[in-house]
This record gives C-alpha cells, sequence and structure tokens, in this order.
C-alpha cells in the first residue's frame, strides 16, 4: 500500500471513529436526560425502541459503563491514529504536541460539545433512534462492560457512593421529561 492510500485510509478511519464518538456522547446525554415516566409512557404505548431503552434504563450504571467504555475506546484510537499520521511528518516532540492540540480540539468540538448539544436538544427521538444500537454496543462490549462495571461499583462502595450515576436519572415518575417535551 502507497503512502497515499494509507493516508487515506487513517483519514477515513478518523472521520468513521469521530462520528463513533459523537454518537457516544449525543447518546449518553440524551438517555440520561430523559425521565422514567416519558419513557414508561413510550413502553405503554408499545414502542419497541422504547422498550429497549427502557431494559438499559433499568441498569443505568451499566449503561453508563457501556457508553464511557465506547467513547474512550474511539477517543483513543483517534488520538492513536492521528499520533502515527503525525510521527511520520514530524519530529517526535512536535508530533505529540500537535496530536495532543489536534485529536483534544477536533474531539472536543465534533465528538463531545456539538453532539452533546444536539442529544440535549433531540433527547426523546434521539434516544430512540439509537436504543438499539447501543443494546447491540452492550452486548459486543460485554466481557470489558461486566469488568469495567464491576470494578466501578466496588471502587464506588468502598468510596461510600455506591450509585454514582443515581443524581442523573430521573426516576421520579411526576418529572417532567427531559427531552423536546420539556421545551
Amino acid at each position: 500500500m502507497t503512502a497515499f492510500d494509507s493516508t487515506a485510509l487513517s483519514v477515513v478511519a478518523l472521520i468513521g471513529l469521530l462520528a463513533a464518538s459523537a454518537f457516544f456522547s449525543s447518546t449518553e446525554i440524551a438517555v440520561f436526560s430523559l425521565s422514567r415516566a416519558w419513557l414508561d409512557e413510550r413502553v405503554a404505548a408499545n414502542d419497541g425502541r422504547a422498550s429497549i431503552l427502557a431494559e438499559l434504563r433499568d441498569d443505568p450504571h451499566r449503561l453508563l459503563v457501556t457508553l464511557l467504555v465506547g467513547n474512550n475506546v474511539v477517543n483513543v484510537a483517534i488520538s492513536s491514529i492521528l499520533a502515527v499520521l503525525l510521527a511520520d511528518r514530524f519530529s517526535g516532540g512536535v508530533a505529540v504536541v500537535l496530536t495532543t492540540v489536534v485529536a483534544s480540539s477536533v474531539v472536543l468540538v465534533f465528538g463531545e460539545i456539538l453532539p452533546k448539544a444536539y442529544g440535549l436538544g433531540h433527547a426523546e427521538e434521539w434516544s430512540l433512534t439509537t436504543a438499539r444500537a447501543v443494546w447491540v454496543v452492550e452486548r459486543l462490549l460485554l466481557p470489558v462492560v461486566v469488568v469495567f462495571d464491576v470494578v466501578t461499583r466496588r471502587a464506588g462502595a468502598m468510596m461510600g457512593d455506591p450509585d454514582i450515576e443515581e443524581p442523573y436519572t430521573d426516576t421520579d415518575p411526576t418529572h417532567a421529561a427531559g427531552g423536546e417535551g420539556a421545551k
């Protein structure tokens, strides 16, 4: 493979990984901003996507671990690929600085800030749209998710806070929906 071919392939991989980062970030904020009451209404209306989402939300810690594992894997891969691309073109120290600045900037803007704004603004529909994909990701990453799930639950319990995500999950059925319906 020529240098151009590998560079083009790397750029395509970076774009795909950035899209995956955006997916995980937008889904995280969307799913955790929903009220349980809204979700229960959708399940009662026989929305199959809502049933999948409710199953995922039944264990918010595992759901959070799944989304964070997925997001961190793709963000580290972005940095790794970018480091290889830049190391071929710049000296070691310069390549490290450029990788840090470029990867951080691109991931923050296109993998975190803009996707989270989108996810928050379209929480209800986006959560339903991504529910099946998150369910699949959870199954694909199951061994890794289980390890981090157990480790973080135990670490949280040792710190006296076993349910760190609980303040961010709405279990009060009287609370207004967190997505578009709350505007």
